[in-house]
């Protein structure tokens, strides 16, 4: 006898996994390339070469000679050790075979339901006993907590049915043995665990799977019905009145396990499956997710030694992170600590940190992240592994069906019902209603195949494709906010939202979409579509200030610019570049550079209203460095400059110019002038907004009024501060709350505070901080 895991392995079936191995090595062959083309789970094969199988059935014993190539003498040979070590009286199948708890006498039902005679289970006898509990079971409380819940009813009114559902290395399996494990002392009827094989080429039947049950039972095979139908009565009248925990592991389909729940009773059955088996009724739905980044840390500690692990914090939380979270990557990773005791932490983070290492990096002895996942893609139609592969080249952290589309030349509709196949298959996580994402390694393996199912042509059409959608859409939405585009009351074409706020939205959140698509283009030589998305992101980014990105997307444009000798556009994505550098970054010397470059841009062309701006630019660069007699003279310079030119453009230039006069007059000491200027330009702004009621007019009517409360709060003129401060937000609101909001909103408070409204104060700020944290702009890239 040999021993695995604590139990008894008779040498017949050590035997059978002797051989089984010896010819996959001399064939070449890997586990998992063997159990790919014999059409086995990775875990059956495994089990099968350790002796853990008492002997597979005779068409997995053929499928596995003709996947090594065996010829008749040799694959015969196999197949007699394999029939030596099937245990007499019991169905070879892929049942799980070690042994718990003998399972009793089986009890006679009702007259009207007698089932045929039942032999005792000696202990250790059945095969569908269940395997040993992970000592190292880490977190899942609220699963467990949910199923001890549901066992706790003595007389359940339904049976009792829970399907445990998510993506591949959730570890789903073993939390339903650790659950029936849990239960079993209070279900003394038996507690059995049956392999369903849903991920092999030929998954168990339904028929196949209630004979297994039903011996385990202590059903004598002279009674065993041959019908699936009858085979599923017998069953629900032997566990009516018994208190049994049954795991269903690795579902395939909701037709293979309905025959094989009870109609009533108080038997708990857990049913695990990577699909959500959507068509499953009346069960109850545990699904999984990765572990937090404590649970995660957690399960390290518990596999790794808690010493080691609680002495590199920094190194196991960045482990975790690389892992995903994913309990089968965490496992993987602490084992290869446990075999390397030597090796710091940070060495394995470091190996893992190359991303086209790491999932053959997560591959230790038998467990494997890489196969889990080809597992489920294999079984995919064609054209849900295309969508699947094409969401890898997806730049965000999540997508919409409309992106993917674009990648995956499908229409949006077909695409969303792909990806809602792919979210019940466990490849794809629902990130909000309307945005789906990849798990972190999820992504990489499909990324691989990426490189091996799809040519380079291929992929590269589908990103050019792509991009110009984006870009064509992050243009569309960007010119919303353009007076002109307003006043000529043009329409997007295509399906564009006709709302200011949804297109607004859309650009948000699909920032690191059209960000990503903006290199590419410009890695492509297509220089005139990068400006012109650049110029339609210029309307759009005074919405957003605090966004570290428009330094990236204004370089790219005046680097286009400077590739087709495009000197006026230079000159004008130069101007947009200083304006970055002054107003969201705050980087005020490099400001003032590019302000100073932009304006030698534009002198050279002849181009007055760039040099306006170029000086509007300087002088605010220069008025945040104090220097305040420079700034002023910048800014009459660009007052003359504006009046040389009659346009809309022109005229906003005058009033921002007026205000930063304004502001330099309130930071020299003479808040009193700085009053009368400002509302001068306050009074400008507004009638801009009656002509032209644009997104544009109404934060400049904003920015004003707000700086028209700074200018009294510096004479202490605290009501007229706390009006002008609540006009500036009438205006935000109408340009949809944009992040400079929260600066008027803190002003506000501080006005209040110093009338003594400070309860007040703290119900504003209260409800603000709410409003915005849900309403408010999707948080964008950190600064650079």
């Amino acid at each position: 006898m040999t021993a695995w895991g604590g139990v008894g392995v008779g040498a017949e079936a050590g035997e059978f996994g002797g051989l089984l191995a010896g010819h996959r090595v001399a064939a070449g062959l890997t586990q998992e390339e063997l159990a790919a083309a014999a059409g086995v789970s990775l875990r059956a094969l495994g089990d099968m070469e350790r002796g853990r199988t008492r002997g597979p059935q005779r068409r997995t014993v053929r499928a596995l000679a003709e996947a090594l190539g065996l010829d008749e003498e040799r694959a015969e040979q196999l197949d007699r050790a394999a029939q030596s070590g099937r245990p007499r009286g019991v169905r070879p199948g892929p049942a799980r075979t070690v042994p718990q708890a003998p399972s009793p006498v089986v009890p006679q039902p009702a007259a009207r339901d007698r089932a045929p005679a039942a032999r005792p289970v000696a202990a250790g006898q059945s095969a569908l006993a269940l395997p040993r509990d992970i000592a190292d079971f880490t977190a899942r409380e609220g699963a467990l907590a949910a199923l001890a819940g549901l066992a706790s009813d003595e007389r359940p009114r339904h049976p009792r049915v829970v399907l445990i559902s998510g993506q591949p290395g959730l570890g789903k399996t073993a939390c339903a043995l650790h659950a029936a494990h849990t239960l079993a002392p209070d279900f003394p009827d038996g507690q059995l665990s049956l392999d369903l094989g849903g991920l092999s080429a030929q998954p168990l039947s339904a028929r196949d799977a209630l004979g297994q049950v039903l011996r385990a039972l202590g059903v004598e095979d002279a009674a065993v019905p041959a019908g699936t139908e009858e085979r599923a009565g017998l069953y629900r009248a032997l566990v009516r009145e018994r208190r049994l925990v049954l795991v269903l592991d690795d579902a395939a389909d909701e037709g293979q396990v309905r025959p094989l729940l009870p109609g009533a009773g108080p038997a708990v059955t857990i049913v695990t499956s990577r699909s959500a088996l959507p068509g499953l009724e009346s069960v109850h739905r545990l699904g999984l997710d990765v572990l937090s980044p404590v649970e995660a840390a957690g399960l390290l500690a518990r596999i790794a030694g808690r010493e080691r692990i609680e002495a590199a914090p920094d190194a196991t939380a960045e482990l975790a992170r690389l892992c995903g979270y994913l309990p089968l990557a965490l496992r993987i990773a602490g084992q290869r600590l446990v075999a390397r005791p030597q090796q710091p932490v940070a060495h394995l983070v470091r190996q893992l940190a190359a991303e086209e290492n790491r999932l053959d990096l997560l591959e230790t002895g038998d467990l494997a992240v890489r196969p889990a996942f080809e597992l489920s893609y294999r079984r995919l139609p064609a054209e849900s592994r295309l969508v699947l592969r094409r969401c890898a080249l997806t730049a965000g952290p999540d997508f919409t069906a409309a992106v993917a589309a674009a990648y995956a030349d499908r229409s949006p509709a077909r695409t969303e019902l792909l990806l809602e196949q792919l979210v019940d298959a466990g490849l794809v996580q629902p990130a909000t209603p309307d945005r789906y994402r990849l798990h972190d390694l999820v992504r990489l393996y499909a990324g691989e195949r990426l490189a091996v199912d799809e040519s380079a042509e291929e992929l590269a059409e589908a990103r050019t494709r792509a991009g110009r959608w984006v870009l064509g859409r992050a243009t569309e939405y960007g010119l919303r906010f353009d007076p002109e585009h307003a006043k000529d009351g043009a329409e997007p074409t295509g399906s564009a939202p006709a709302h200011l706020t949804e297109a607004a939205r859309w650009l948000e959140y699909e920032h690191p979409e059209w960000l990503a698509a903006l290199h590419r283009a410009q890695r492509a030589g297509r220089y005139r579509e990068v400006i012109d998305t650049a110029e339609a992101m210029h309307w759009f980014s005074d919405r957003l200030l605090s966004w570290g990105i428009w330094a990236e997307v204004f370089q790219l444009s005046v680097d286009a610019a400077r590739a087709v000798g495009d000197r006026r556009a230079e000159a004008v994505h130069v101007n947009y570049l200083a304006w970055t550098y002054v107003t969201c970054l705050h980087r005020y010397q490099r400001g003032i550079e590019l302000a100073s470059e932009g304006l030698e841009l534009a002198v050279e062309t002849g181009d007055s209203e760039q040099q306006g701006w170029a000086l509007t630019y300087l002088g605010s660069g220069l008025r945040h460095l104090r220097r305040h007699r420079e700034a002023t003279d910048a800014l009459h310079r660009a007052a003359d400059a504006f009046a040389l030119v009659d346009n809309r453009s022109a005229l906003i230039g005058r009033l921002v110019v007026l205000r930063g006069a304004a502001t330099c007059l309130r930071e020299s000491g003479r808040a009193e002038e700085a009053v009368d200027s400002r509302r001068r330009a306050l009074a400008g702004a507004l009638e801009l907004v009656e002509r032209w009621s644009s997104p544009l007019m109404h934060l400049l009517a904003a920015m004003t009024a707000h700086e028209l409360g700074l200018d009294r709060a510096a004479l202490k003129r605290w009501p007229a501060a706390e009006k002008a401060y609540r006009q500036a937000l009438v205006h935000y609101e109408a340009v949809g709350r944009p992040d400079s909001m929260t600066k008027t909103l803190t002003e506000l408070g501080t006005a209040l505070i110093e009338q003594g409204r400070a309860e007040e104060a703290r119900e504003l700020l209260t409800e603000a901080l709410t409003d915005l944290s849900a309403d408010g702009p999707r948080p964008g890239p950190p600064r650079p």
